[in-house]
């Protein structure tokens, strides 16, 4: 843990540059272009201010030079389908009154080169926390893939720190609504995780979208309409942990994970 670490200043300089994009490209209301491609007729365009005044970071796993898990199937790098499922839950958080920040909006890693005693994924890590900070983030989230070398295991899962109760609360709600959304053979718990990304004193969490070990889930994954609806759904998570936060009744089968 070192969140009392002095952050270099061109972390700083490139943080603060990412925000004052973010917050342009959300003030012109073109943050739901950003992905370079017309958006499918499942794209969710539904307006709304739920969650104005949240500034929320989402940080696209990978990227660059470290590809994460790779499809078994088609060969696709994680990091790609990273960024793709990113990019589609800035706009639909963007739709709901949000500020979004993310770590990375192309296929680029984040190390620096500097310290050279300090190993590349630990540099890139750091600097993703420092841009949490840099932005004055109130909430993290985390995108990634999954796998395993049984090809069997599927269904998304949500990962929070252990002995934060707002992120407890979060990661509940959160996977509650994939349930919800996507109706996958196997329904996991969310549980409790040791991810550097998750170190922050905000409501962070670590999603899991899927299984690319798994065939089935696989070929889901890669196809728009189903990352628009993880994107959908991990909203509708935050929406709902936004409801309880504030004291209203959120929907009914909301499961929280034991502390």
């Amino acid at each position: 843990m070192e969140q009392h670490r002095k952050v270099p200043k061109g972390r700083l300089n490139r943080a603060a540059g990412t925000l004052a994009m973010v917050l342009v490209m959300a003030g012109l209301g073109l943050a739901a272009g950003m992905a370079g491609a017309a958006q499918p007729a499942s794209a969710p365009m539904a307006q709304g201010d739920a969650l104005s005044g949240l500034v929320i970071v989402v940080d696209p796993g990978h990227g660059g030079y470290d590809g994460g898990a790779r499809a078994r199937d088609s060969g696709v790098w994680e990091k790609a389908m990273n960024l793709s499922v990113a990019l589609k839950t800035r706009q639909v958080l963007v739709n709901q009154g949000a500020t979004v920040v993310l770590t990375r909006e192309t296929d680029t890693d984040l190390w620096e080169g500097q310290p050279e005693n300090v190993s590349k994924k630990r540099q890139d890590m750091q600097a993703r926390i420092d841009i949490a900070k840099a932005c004055g983030a109130d909430m993290v989230l985390s995108i990634h893939m999954n796998e395993y070398r049984d090809r069997s295991q599927s269904g998304p899962q949500v990962f929070y720190r252990k002995g934060s109760d707002d992120s407890r609360l979060l990661a509940g709600c959160m996977q509650s609504a994939l349930i919800d959304a996507l109706q996958p053979p196997k329904e996991r718990s969310a549980l409790s995780g040791d991810y550097f990304i998750l170190q922050l004193d905000v409501p962070s969490v670590l999603i899991e979208c899927g299984f690319l070990s798994n065939s089935r889930e696989e070929a889901l994954l890669l196809t728009e309409d189903y990352q628009y609806r993880l994107a959908q759904a991990i909203v509708d998570g935050v929406c709902q942990w936004v409801q309880m936060q504030a004291g209203l009744t959120g929907r009914a089968g909301v499961s929280l994970p034991a502390p």
